[in-house]
Parts: C-alpha cells; sequence; structure tokens
C-alpha cells in the first residue's frame, strides 16, 4: 500500500491512498461470499453461488462498495500512520478508483491538527506568591467546623433571626391566582441563604412561631419559568417552628467528637498543617498557569473549529455528568436557566477554543523537547488511579484500552511532565509579604 499526503488551506490535507490490486481482488472475493450469504440466488443455496452470479444478481456497484467498506479503515490507519498526519474530523471521500485487477486508490480530504510556531517558551521570570497561614485562617476553619456540626434546637419563644431555619407553610398567588409549584407546607428554609426569590427570606425576619404574613415579591426577570419571569406575587406564609444552630464550644471535647485528636491544640495544629499544604498547591498552580499561558501567548497557531466543537461536545457532557450527581438533568438545567444547548455552547466556546489553544501549544513544545511517555509510566499512573475505581489496576488498564480511552492517561501524563519541564526552565521568584501587600495598596489606591 502506498499513501501520500498534500497540504491544503485551512490546516486540511488531501490524502491518496493507493491498495494494491491483488489485495482489491481479495476483498472482492470476500464480498461476494458475504453477499452471496444474505441473498436469494434461484438454483443455488445461500453461500454456494459463484462470485460472477453473485455479481450479475447485485450488480457491480453493490460488489466493490461492500469491498471497499471491508478494506477502507484498515487502509485509512495505515495511511495516517504512514503520513504521519494527525486528523481531528472525520475524512471526507473525493474519489475512488475502482475497478478489479487494478490497484484500489482513495482521494480524500480530511482536517488535520495544525501547525503550531513556538516563540519563547522557557526561561521566564516567575513570582511565587507566599504561602502564609495565619491563627486568624486556623479559626476560621473551627468555626466552620463547629457550624458543620452544630445541632439544631427548636426555639419555643423567638422571633426568626439571619442563619435559622424556618419551618413555613407557604401558597403563593399572582394576579389573585394561585400557581403551580407555590404551595409547600412544612418547608424548611435556611433564612439569609438566598435560596429563594430575593426579598422573601428578609421579611421573614422577626416573626414568631405561630405568626402568619403575607410576603410580596417580584419575580426575576431572568426567572427560569417564563410565566411568572418579572411578575409580582404575594406569599401567604405561616410560620410553623424556629429552628436554630446550637454550636458546641470549641475545647478539648470538641476536638475528640470531629477528628481524630484528643486535643484542640493538636487539631488546630493539623489545620494549621494542612491550610498551608492547601496554600502552597493554589501557589505552584499559579505559577504553573502563569508559566503555561507565557509560553502559549508567544505561540502562533490557527485553532480549527472542528477542534473546538469537539471539546465543546466533552464540556457538555462533563456538565451534564456533574449535574446528574446534585440530581438535575442537563434539560432542567436548561429549563432553569432559560436557556438552550445551542446558547449554552456559544458561552463556553471562547474557553474551549483557550483549552485547545493550550494543548496544542504544550504538544509542541514536547515534540520540541523530545519528551515522551513511557509504558512504566503509564502502568505506575494506573496502579495510582485505578483503587480511586475500586478496580484491579490490571482489569482497568484492560478497561481503559477496550474502551479507547488509554491514550487519555498517556495525554495527561505529558501535559504534566511538559509543565513541569516549563517551570524547571524558569526562574521562580519567591515574592514576600510586603512586595505582595505593596502591589496591593497600588492597586487600592489606583
Amino acid at each position: 500500500m502506498k499513501a501520500t499526503a498534500e497540504k491544503l488551506e485551512k490546516n486540511e490535507v488531501r490524502l491518496e491512498i493507493e491498495v494494491e490490486a491483488e489485495k482489491f481482488t481479495q476483498a472482492v472475493n470476500r464480498a461476494a461470499k458475504k453477499l452471496s450469504n444474505r441473498v436469494n440466488i434461484p438454483g443455488f443455496r445461500k453461500g454456494k453461488a459463484p462470485k460472477i452470479l453473485v455479481e450479475r444478481y447485485v450488480g457491480k456497484d453493490v460488489l466493490y462498495q461492500e469491498a471497499i467498506e471491508d478494506i477502507f479503515p484498515s487502509a485509512y490507519r495505515q495511511a495516517v500512520d504512514e503520513t504521519n498526519i494527525s486528523p481531528i474530523s472525520q475524512p471526507e471521500v473525493e474519489n475512488i478508483d475502482a475497478e478489479e485487477g487494478k490497484p484500489l486508490v482513495f482521494k480524500l480530504k480530511v482536517g488535520v491538527k495544525p501547525e503550531v510556531k513556538l516563540g519563547k517558551y522557557k526561561g521566564f521570570d516567575i513570582k511565587k506568591q507566599p504561602v502564609e497561614v495565619t491563627e486568624e485562617d486556623v479559626q476560621k476553619e473551627l468555626e466552620a467546623m463547629q457550624n458543620h456540626h452544630a445541632k439544631l434546637v427548636t426555639v419555643e419563644d423567638g422571633e426568626i433571626e439571619n442563619g435559622d431555619t424556618a419551618v413555613i407553610d407557604f401558597t403563593g398567588y399572582v394576579d389573585g391566582e394561585e400557581f403551580e409549584g407555590g404551595k409547600a407546607e412544612n418547608y424548611s428554609l435556611v433564612v439569609g441563604s438566598g435560596t429563594f426569590i430575593p426579598g422573601f427570606e428578609e421579611q421573614l425576619v422577626g416573626m414568631k412561631p405561630g405568626e402568619e404574613k403575607d410576603v410580596n415579591v417580584t419575580f426575576p426577570e431572568d426567572y427560569h419559568v417564563e410565566n411568572l419571569a418579572g411578575k409580582e406575587a404575594v406569599f401567604k406564609v405561616k410560620l410553623n417552628s424556629i429552628k436554630r444552630k446550637e454550636l458546641a464550644p470549641l475545647d478539648d471535647e470538641f476536638a475528640k467528637d470531629v477528628s481524630e485528636f484528643d486535643t484542640l491544640e493538636e487539631l488546630k495544629a493539623d489545620l494549621m498543617n494542612k491550610l498551608k499544604e492547601g496554600k502552597e498547591r493554589m501557589a505552584e498552580q499559579a505559577v504553573n498557569r502563569e508559566v503555561v499561558d507565557k509560553a502559549v501567548e508567544n505561540a502562533e497557531v490557527e485553532v480549527p473549529k472542528a477542534m473546538v466543537d469537539k471539546r465543546l461536545d466533552e464540556m457538555i457532557q462533563n456538565m451534564e455528568s456533574r449535574l446528574r450527581t446534585q440530581g438535575l438533568s442537563l434539560e432542567q438545567y436548561l429549563q432553569y436557566t432559560n436557556s438552550s444547548v445551542e446558547e449554552l455552547r456559544e458561552k463556553m466556546r471562547d474557553d474551549a477554543e483557550i483549552e485547545v489553544r493550550r494543548e496544542l501549544v504544550l504538544e509542541q513544545i514536547a515534540k520540541e523537547e523530545g519528551l515522551t511517555v513511557s509504558e512504566e509510566e503509564v502502568d505506575a499512573e494506573i496502579e495510582m488511579v485505578a483503587p480511586q475505581f475500586n478496580q484491579d489496576p490490571k482489569q482497568f488498564k484492560f478497561t481503559l484500552e477496550s474502551m479507547g480511552n488509554l491514550d487519555v492517561i498517556k495525554e495527561d501524563i505529558l501535559r504534566r511532565k511538559v509543565i513541569k519541564h516549563l517551570v524547571d526552565e524558569a526562574n521562580i521568584i519567591e515574592a514576600d509579604n510586603k512586595e505582595n501587600n505593596s502591589s496591593t495598596n497600588e492597586e487600592v489606591s489606583e
């Protein structure tokens, strides 16, 4: 087999594939055998009619089409490997020359990854922000834990305050008529959470158990239910009960109840270490982003629409998965936000293009620097990742291979190697707090 690739405009190539005449004849013979099993030819049992009769009965075009469908997939894969192109779309067939006894010739047009012209991509001066954790940071974490583990107690005699949970009955009216979805009993609402229509929760503050009240609100103009958007509404509300958080004191007993530690001081020390680790990771991620952004900014590449569209498909699929974990479908989300898939894709398009551009530049840097991923590195990554899916590493690798997703692991490892290489080649300057505070003050004064 022979294959040639001719560069065209707009990141396309014309691929010409020539398959040997003998291989095409073999494919035609296989096609005749298959077709003879599918059709009834008078005087012959299925599968027993000779090729010449099968051709007369179904027609040469049908016979050749069957042979072409048999031979094309492997011929195309081999041609891609031989010409060293990276297709980003399905091939568009321009012409097929098929005649038994002669080579089978395909002429195709296919979109390929664009050429990336790298500018300066290493040796950057990058400031790394200082990592500092204060006692105040630790105290905030402790208070968050305190709130998380708080008990809800019923307030027998008192008024609703921000942060309380109001257990209410309500019925909503628009233009004097009840509307669908505007009624509930014993609904628990955290006052101040912002989960209800703007203005609703604020009007509950000061109410006492057993009290009834008309709450007047206006639905937002962009409300997800179209017939309610922008409408004035009245909710008749009855407060059944008030529940308030009861915070446990921050002491050794609290530490024992919420952690593996025996004392509050030990818990504080652990929180201090975890906060430092978290801020260190954030500082490193900021350095990684900046060094990659600078490399991408200095590169020249025309991002193909096909690659952006493919990335958008992936982003929408990922969003669907995240929504499912929250008990929502994409259709429900679109209804709530009063938008369509097309509008969502357009909102995401710029981010998708940035991601593709970054990926193309990092891939080119890997080639330039001779960075590759070994089988041992892939196996080590799988060993680390498999337990997260409760799978044996060998079985997990087999599953990835069978689904064609093993390359995703390789690409992720290579991306991390490239970023590490760029950071290693950069001049990392540790910024101090004085410099950080000074720049912040200048921004404020501006």
